[in-house]
């Protein structure tokens, strides 16, 4: 199996055992400090693998090249995990929240690909973009 599959596969199990272990986590528990135990978590497992990947350049030219994608991401992240834990919290079932979730951001990103990285858009794609828009209207009703 090449890197195209492994990484794939590691995204889609990985999204998966998010969802399960977010609609796990007791709603007694403050969101935020759910957040702080799940980055230290993720630091931990970090740094045990970093090992493992090649390192092009010095640490510190790395640091600096990841800066700002970097932080800007960790608002995302925490606007994603919030996001699906007060979702969760509000009744949203594991089986619909993720699929909704992931086609209209899907709908989002087609846009953006198509403006910013000058992706191509086929008459499949046109298809597929019209059967997600009435998959959600479907798994709404």
């Amino acid at each position: 199996m090449t890197l195209f599959y492994i990484s794939i596969t590691i995204a889609i199990l990985s999204n998966a055992f998010y969802h399960v272990f977010q609609k796990n986590i007791s709603s007694q528990i403050n969101p935020l400090l759910s957040l702080i135990v799940t980055y230290l978590a993720a630091i931990v497992v970090s740094l045990l693998i970093m090992p493992f990947y090649p390192q092009p350049a010095s640490l510190s030219d790395c640091f600096k090249a990841s800066i700002w994608p970097s932080v800007a991401l960790g608002f995302a992240v925490v606007g994603l995990e919030i996001g699906f834990l007060l979702a969760y919290r509000a009744g949203w079932d594991i089986s619909i929240a993720a699929v909704f979730s992931n086609v209209a951001v899907a709908l989002f990103l087609v846009p953006l690909g198509l403006l910013l990285y000058k992706e191509q858009f086929t008459m499949v794609n046109f298809l597929g973009v019209l059967l997600c828009i009435g998959g959600l209207i479907l798994i709404r009703r």
